[in-house]
């Protein structure tokens, strides 16, 4: 194995939590790749800590380029999901949680900010190296790693069950949403619920947050109904649901519910589950950024 293709997984994983997108990760690392390849190897005394600074380097240029785009973005805007199944997961470091409400809150960062974060917090770096990879002082650098840390402390939703609880409360969810079954979604949802879903202007989505249980389960409800679930359909060019099926998967290291369509995956839905009640529903619709997964389970 190359010394690139031994340290490929920890390079995605290091773009992936500053990108927030699979996609831009994978094109990042190409990236690192191809500066590699013109180097000198004997030259360099540490190619982990070479590869990582480059790529770090190029993800944070990326994501700028990428958050002046996404203010133009129709709709809320969602990190793209990632299966993490082991098979699926093999080629990202998966060396802490990479689940998506972690993800949502890091994209209130500045693009420093979230790199320090991500490499101090998520990959142990020390500061200094942190501070060389960033371009800024090493006091500087502990600054903006401690006010990233502040932000996500306050910002990122706290779990109190277990995995094993959470893919139980995810299965019933799927159960009553699959089933149109407006009781059984009331009575898993916390009365604050908010809903954030992301069709990208692609695929039929709410273009702003859904808030409150009732406000919830009749957008949920309604979008189970034949009639809109052909629409639905419709936008992504699909032209029937034959086949159509719920099943439950691990998307970024977490339980979620995948709409599966003749084996193409139509929609993800990751819950954060707070006290028992499912909080927020992270609804992930637009096509380009479910390409890439693939079900692993049946229906």
């Amino acid at each position: 194995m190359s010394t690139f293709e031994e340290h490929r997984s920890l390079l995605v994983g290091v773009a992936y939590r500053i990108l927030g997108t699979l996609t831009d990760a994978e094109d990042v690392v190409q990236e690192a790749w191809l500066r590699w390849s013109g180097v000198d190897e004997s030259t360099v005394a540490d190619a982990k800590a070479y590869l990582i600074r480059v790529t770090s380097r190029l993800a944070i240029d990326r994501l700028r380029w990428a958050k002046s785009r996404r203010e133009s973005y129709v709709g809320p805007w969602l990190p793209e999901p990632m299966s993490t199944v082991p098979d699926a997961a093999e080629h990202v470091e998966l060396t802490d949680s990479v689940e998506l409400a972690l993800l949502v809150v890091l994209e209130t960062l500045s693009p420093l900010e979230r790199a320090v974060f991500v490499l101090r917090e998520a990959f142990d770096l020390p500061f200094s190296e942190i501070a060389e990879i960033v371009g800024r002082a090493e006091p500087a650098t502990r600054q903006l790693a401690r006010r990233a840390r502040d932000h996500v402390q306050e910002k990122r939703p706290r779990f109190d069950v277990d995995k094993d609880e959470r893919r139980r409360i995810t299965e019933r969810f799927l159960q009553a949403a699959s089933r149109g079954d407006m009781g059984g979604l009331i009575e898993l949802l916390s009365s604050d619920v908010t809903m954030v879903s992301d069709g990208g202007g692609k695929a039929r989505a709410a273009l702003r947050a859904v808030t409150g249980a009732d406000n919830v389960t009749r957008w949920l409800t309604s979008i189970t109904t034949p009639e809109n679930v052909a629409k639905f359909l419709a936008s992504l060019g699909v032209a029937d649901a034959v086949d159509l099926t719920f099943v439950l998967e691990t998307v970024n290291d977490a339980p979620a519910m995948m709409l599966v369509v003749g084996g193409k995956v139509l929609a993800v839905a990751s819950l954060v589950i707070v006290d028992g009640k499912i909080e927020t529903i992270y609804l992930m619709a637009n096509p380009d950024k479910l390409a890439h997964l693939t079900p692993a389970t049946g229906p």
